[in-house]
């Protein structure tokens, strides 16, 4: 049985600043939402895979995040730590439609995703 996904509008790009995050809560997930200083944008569960440190508010840099905890990095498009590290923070599906976001939810959201 498949389960399809609901997009959910999140705001606008504006919203979230350039090299920065903002967040939200999607049921008790907290999601932080990226922006690259190419206006690339990127949802995150907002635990990194390592203590569970707040994503939202490491450093970004180009298309990752460093943890603000213990400098793990995070590749914004997968989730993935990047070596020697090894884990996940969830990868939560994202659309821009004419400047505005919206974050994919199914009720298995916050997985890892390999494309």
């Amino acid at each position: 049985m498949t389960i399809a996904m609901t997009w959910i509008n999140v705001g606008t790009i504006d919203a979230i600043p350039q090299q920065g995050s903002r967040t939200l809560t999607l049921g008790d997930t907290p999601i932080a939402l990226f922006r690259t200083i190419h206006d690339e944008v990127f949802a995150l569960v907002d635990r990194c895979p390592h203590k569970h440190g707040p994503l939202s508010q490491g450093i970004v840099h180009g298309r990752r995040v460093t943890c603000p905890l213990h400098s793990w990095v995070i590749d914004l498009a997968s989730g993935e730590a990047q070596g020697p590290d090894e884990g996940c923070a969830g990868h939560i599906p994202l659309r821009l439609d004419g400047g505005q976001v919206f974050i994919g939810y199914t009720p298995s959201a916050g997985g890892c995703t390999h494309d």
